[in-house]
């Protein structure tokens, strides 16, 4: 996602029953005093792209879909997949059952059903839909999805089939090891076909907009905000207490000026700048500091000269100093990268090479000789310029770089901001040559940043092809045993480090503000997610 353990395989039937209340929902403690009015204003980063979930790519809409609609499964409080719209399911090899909410309702009234997923997968694999995510079910395995998403199969043809109003059966084409983690992520959530059929594009409007999660959109007021009011149809309703959520498309500095005034009770993200001040003056009860699981990079075009030159790629990766900017540039938890995935996802660890090692120096050393062999030199310096969302953080984060190549190896490097949208979909459609740009798990799992990088994947936007890499990454998703998903992660890793596609630079960390009356909110490593759990004290 822009800013995304059983693997054996078994031939008897495995039930996996969950009670209804495992679905998380607030929490208040007993004696606790509520704030009369249980309404939430947070900050969100940016104005959404699209509200529609097959059309989504980033967290920006990731947050606002928590609180919409509701699949299948959903991130618990330790970034596991726990039950959501699905109570039970089992599976029989690659065939998977999942057994819907009989009491689940759209916020029109109509009942949620598993056809209503059938129509949105098949939405979503169709070419047609233009989907960011258009391979994710494929990175799944689910039956055809590959061949629908390339054009040669029709979306009738999709592994996914409604055997009842609440029972949904999943076909896979081959065992997946992180299938259910999978189904976390907003892609695969239900859209109801009535209303989108209808209203095609308009539909998220919020005169049309019908979701399923414990909130409905209530309005959407471009570049300014986004709100959304309880659901009374929402099956879980009654463990619902806040009743209105806004989403106010700001960061930065307006968003902690408008956090000191009282306007906003829950951040996006702090400048760097003022994470020293803000810690000292509102303590830790207001500046909450943890890990993302994400990676911020520059993307290099592997198929535009000069960056489909590996010399090019290795060289600018080496010249970065990525503990100053990690450190210096950022320096609230931020850590340098050397591996796209994140130390720690899905509680694996996967090791660096040997460049992680090296001293400055000998990296710097070595970027000059890969330069100079790809043709570069004093005489001849490589020029290109670098994409970026017109973000302050982000800003200050390539100016470092650009700093680093200039000094490093008399790289030029011309720096270009735009909007966010349409940087998004320049990288989207291959338009750069060097793009700096943020993945955050879609799911726990380093599936998440490795699918990334498959030759099929819509969202690879570095258009990496490498039939080796594709491969160990087959292997992972049908291994026995975790140790077996290590070796080929790692495997994968050490691909993708000898052929540097991209220049991961940092691990995120996120410092929020949060105002201390606001509960229930639960950092995982995706961020704050639910407000379905979340209530505001007397204050």
């Amino acid at each position: 996602m822009k800013y995304s353990f059983n693997g054996k395989k078994l031939a008897c039937l495995i039930l996996l029953a969950f009670n209804a209340t495992t679905a998380q929902a607030a929490e208040v403690p007993a004696g606790a005093k509520l704030a009369p009015v249980q309404e939430l204003v947070r900050a969100n980063g940016y104005e959404p792209a699209t509200l529609d979930p097959n059309l989504a790519e980033s967290n920006v809409e990731f947050y606002i879909f928590n609180d919409l609609f509701e699949g299948l499964l959903r991130v618990g409080k330790d970034g596991e997949a726990i039950p959501a719209l699905a109570q039970t399911w089992e599976h029989q090899g690659n065939v998977w059952t999942f057994h819907l909410r009989p009491q689940a309702k759209w916020s029109n009234g109509d009942t949620v059903t598993a056809d209503d997923f059938v129509y949105s997968w098949r939405r979503l694999t169709d070419p047609k839909t233009a989907s960011p995510y258009g391979s994710y079910l494929a990175s799944a395995y689910v039956l055809n999805a590959a061949a629908i998403n390339a054009g040669s199969k029709p979306p009738s043809e999709l592994g996914v089939k409604a055997l009842d109003a609440n029972t949904l059966q999943v076909t896979l084409s081959e065992p997946n090891s992180y299938l259910l983690k999978q189904l976390v992520h907003f892609p695969v959530l239900p859209v109801n076909r009535k209303v989108v059929e209808q209203y095609g594009k308009n539909w998220t409007q919020p005169a049309h907009f019908v979701g399923n999660g414990a909130f409905r959109l209530s309005q959407w007021v471009v570049n300014e905000k986004v709100v959304v009011e309880r659901n009374p149809q929402y099956w879980d309703n009654a463990n619902t207490v806040l009743n209105k959520v806004t989403f106010l498309p700001i960061q930065g500095f307006p968003e902690v000026a408008r956090f000191r005034a009282g306007e906003v009770e829950l951040g996006y993200t702090t400048p760097p700048e003022l994470y020293q001040q803000l810690k000292k003056t509102l303590g830790e009860q207001q500046l909450v500091t943890y890990p993302l699981l994400s990676t911020s990079y520059f993307a290099f075009n592997n198929r535009q000269a000069p960056f489909n030159d590996l010399r090019v790629r290795q060289a600018l990766n080496l010249a970065l100093d990525k503990d100053i900017i990690a450190g210096k540039v950022l320096g609230y938890g931020q850590q340098p990268a050397w591996t796209f995935t994140p130390t720690g996802a899905g509680g694996y660890s996967l090791q660096p090479g040997a460049a992680a090692g090296w001293t400055p120096e000998q990296r710097h050393a070595q970027a000059k000789q890969l330069l100079a062999q790809a043709g570069f030199n004093a005489e001849n310096p490589l020029r290109f310029t670098v994409l970026y969302s017109n973000d302050a953080t982000i800003k200050k984060i390539v100016i470092a770089a650009a700093a680093m190549w200039k000094k490093n190896l008399g790289v030029e490097a011309t720096l270009q901001s735009q909007e966010r949208k349409v940087t998004l979909d320049n990288i989207n459609r291959g338009q750069y040559g060097v793009a700096f740009t943020r993945w955050l798990a879609d799911y726990n799992d380093p599936s998440t940043f490795l699918n990334v990088f498959r030759s099929d994947s819509s969202e690879n936007s570095p258009k990496y092809h490498n039939p080796d890499y594709d491969r160990i990454l087959h292997q992972a998703t049908a291994a026995q045993t975790p140790q077996q998903v290590q070796q080929y992660f790692q495997q994968a890793e050490a691909v993708l480090a000898a052929d540097t596609p991209v220049a991961p630079v940092y691990y995120e960390a996120n410092a929020t503000l949060i105002k201390p009356y606001v509960k229930g909110i639960d950092f995982t490593p995706q961020g704050a997610l639910y407000d379905k759990n979340v209530y505001l004290l007397e204050h």
